[in-house]
């Protein structure tokens, strides 16, 4: 008998009412819910799910992190050098086993055969090479022979993201699959991020995306069992309904503690002299405290904020890693964490209406929206109508019959340790 083979699909946004809502079930999977990790958002499950470990011990704790020695935020850097924890291929993978991480945040330089990354370069005179990284080099140019198109990056976040990108990510995991076939394959489907987050649960398109998304995950149950693969397809986070944008950077700069420069009447943040801020990313938001004398001003400061749920200390929220902020604040059902501190929109950073995700200090849905009629995006945070963070809605997830041993999991972690052991098994 040859080595397992396993495909793994991760779906942005799948939850019970997502799964419940197809039409066609000829795939035959039964979907059931499952607890999302703490933060529910993507950096965070997605280092869950390859490490089977807490975030407290893997160390990802929302989508972005503060370097605490630079003074500088970053979201969304994809070096797999940030997370710590052995990942749960790398024993089968010392005993001969192949794998392939495709499009999966923070996997430049891990452990792996196959690897792309969306990394498109920036030029310097404006304009954008749309590429990916992968491993090894030549795979790039194997896709685009066998897709005839090349990765575009728009579709993929910003206004003009859309279920082309899902479809794509798609397309090459299965012409991978059919040139390499690597023994484990992890994989993402951004399909829902997009309609749920401008629309909420709710929106007139969101049954159409998922029609959408369930094309891309039959054309990836048809190669896998071609090529006989298990599968799992499980969701990240449940989206749900956003009414309430919630400001804490506002709140510190009131009070004192978060510092910005003013330059030709716009306001950019001064970490260096600030005293507190908020890395705010969804439903949960790190605050970082400078000195530990002012933990407790800026929990006054916050207190009087309406719409959030809890401010505790990190161990307190189970996230006791030196990434997390002095305080971790978690969003009432409905509200969620804008990074903005300014009050009117000539104050903001030039940055603030473009799709800038290197140079905010926190997560912007507001880049899925055009801010009409200019050629920019929206700072409106009253848009966006759907969140996710918190966990106390399910996401969903399913596996194909050679796995039935995975459904009695509910949470994802168990999951995780479930894929491990049979991957190793």
């Amino acid at each position: 008998m040859g080595r397992k083979k396993l495909l793994v699909v991760e779906c942005a946004g799948l939850d019970m009412a997502v799964a419940s809502a197809w039409k066609d079930n000829s795939w035959h999977l039964r979907f059931k819910p499952m607890t999302p990790v703490f933060p529910a958002v993507t950096c965070t499950a997605q280092a869950t799910m390859r490490t089977a470990l807490p975030p407290a011990k893997h160390n990802i704790i929302a989508n972005g992190r503060f370097d605490r020695r630079s003074g500088k935020v970053e979201f969304w850097n994809q070096s797999a050098w940030l997370y710590s924890g052995e990942r749960i291929w790398e024993k089968a993978r010392a005993k001969g086993s192949t794998v392939a991480v495709m499009f999966t945040q923070q996997s430049l330089g891990d452990c792996t055969d196959y690897c792309l990354s969306p990394a498109p370069i920036h030029k310097h005179h404006g304009g954008m090479i749309m590429a990916c990284q992968t491993r090894p080099p030549s795979l790039e140019q194997e896709l685009y022979r066998d897709l005839g198109s090349k990765f575009k990056l728009f579709n993929y976040w910003g206004p003009l993201a859309s279920h082309a990108s899902g479809e794509w990510c798609a397309r090459s995991t299965a012409a991978l699959m059919k040139r390499h076939q690597p023994d484990i394959v992890f994989t993402y489907l951004p399909n829902m991020d997009y309609c749920l987050q401008r629309e909420g649960p709710s929106g007139k398109s969101v049954a159409r995306e998922a029609e959408r998304l369930a094309e891309c995950l039959k054309e990836l149950l048809s190669t896998g069992g071609e090529l006989g693969y298990e599968t799992v397809v499980w969701g990240d986070y449940a989206i749900t309904e956003a009414s309430q944008p919630v400001y804490p950077n506002k709140a510190l700069l009131d009070a004192g503690l978060f510092v910005c420069r003013e330059l030709e009447g716009m306001l950019y943040p001064n970490l260096f002299d600030s005293r507190a801020f908020s890395m705010s990313d969804h439903q949960v938001a790190h605050v970082f405290v400078r000195d530990a004398r002012d933990v407790e001003a800026a929990r006054t400061a916050l207190s009087s904020l309406d719409g959030i749920e809890s401010i505790q200390t990190a161990a307190e929220a189970g996230l006791d890693s030196p990434e997390a902020g002095e305080l971790v604040l978690t969003a009432k059902p409905g509200a969620w964490f804008a990074y903005s501190w300014w009050e009117n929109r000539r104050q903001a950073p030039d940055y603030a209406t473009h799709v800038d995700i290197h140079s905010k200090i926190g997560f912007d849905p507001c880049e899925l929206f055009w801010n009409i009629p200019f050629i920019s995006t929206s700072t409106d945070c009253t848009r966006v109508k759907g969140t996710h963070g918190r966990v106390d809605t399910p996401a969903a997830f399913a596996v194909t019959e050679g796995l039935k041993e995975l459904e009695n999991k509910t949470t994802l972690l168990e999951l995780s340790k479930g894929i491990r052991e049979y991957i190793n098994g």
